[in-house]
């Protein structure tokens, strides 16, 4: 069950210092500091945590996976869009569904695939209770991506590996770019893949620690 209401960590104020502090960090872009302001993060953790859903820290969601810092959800959506926004975007980790939320806020359709089903089922009845009808799930290992539904303007990775699946980099469109950190466990980089042509253009940015980037899926 979603409570909507939180425990009283809603407010205007509580947010407004959160977008300060992701500003202070270098988050500049106004679409992002507004979608960030006005999604619900405290409806994608656990309620007994929700007194910490505006802090600027990842947080656990279970099976051994967390809900990213709000600043690591800021940059990478926009580096996402510093070019253009794209309209259709494969998110590869659902997740809490968080991501996947400031997304679907900007986006015109999301493709979110998740290989851990109750992470998802919860993650489906989030979103659906926010009204996000512009996102499609699916269970399935996510380094094969959704070759059905490619080529896609956007791809962004919320998991760590030290090199980028060729599935992914196959199923981007040309003149899209792929977000996700690229490194060994200790040590990670966010990294951006930009498409032009047959031409796969990479920038290595901020140091990151992601949760793996794992095969197969759970039931």
């Amino acid at each position: 069950m979603v409570n909507r209401s939180g425990i009283g960590m809603t407010s205007a104020r509580t947010r407004e210092r959160l977008i300060n502090r992701l500003r202070e960090k270098g988050i500049h872009d106004p679409r992002v500091l507004d979608v960030i302001r006005n999604t619900p993060r405290h409806l994608f953790i656990d309620e007994a945590l929700a007194h910490q859903a505006y802090d600027d820290t990842a947080l656990p969601i279970g099976h051994g996976q967390t809900i990213s810092q709000p600043w690591v959800v800021a940059r990478m959506t926009e580096l996402l869009i510093e070019k253009t926004v794209p309209g259709k975007v494969l998110e590869v980790g659902t997740g809490s569904g968080y991501q996947t939320a400031v997304l679907a806020a900007l986006c015109e359709q999301v493709w979110s695939v998740e290989r851990i089903r109750p992470l998802q089922d919860m993650a489906r009845r989030r979103l659906q209770t926010l009204g996000m009808a512009r996102v499609q799930l699916r269970h399935a290992d996510g380094g094969f991506g959704w070759a059905s539904e490619a080529p896609f303007d956007g791809i962004l990775a919320a998991c760590g590996r030290p090199d980028i699946p060729e599935e992914l980099l196959s199923q981007l469109a040309d003149g899209g770019r792929l977000v996700m950190p690229v490194g060994e466990a200790e040590q990670q980089w966010l990294t951006v893949v930009d498409r032009i042509g047959d031409d796969f253009r990479t920038t290595r940015l901020d140091a990151v620690r992601f949760v793996p980037f794992r095969r197969g899926i759970l039931r």
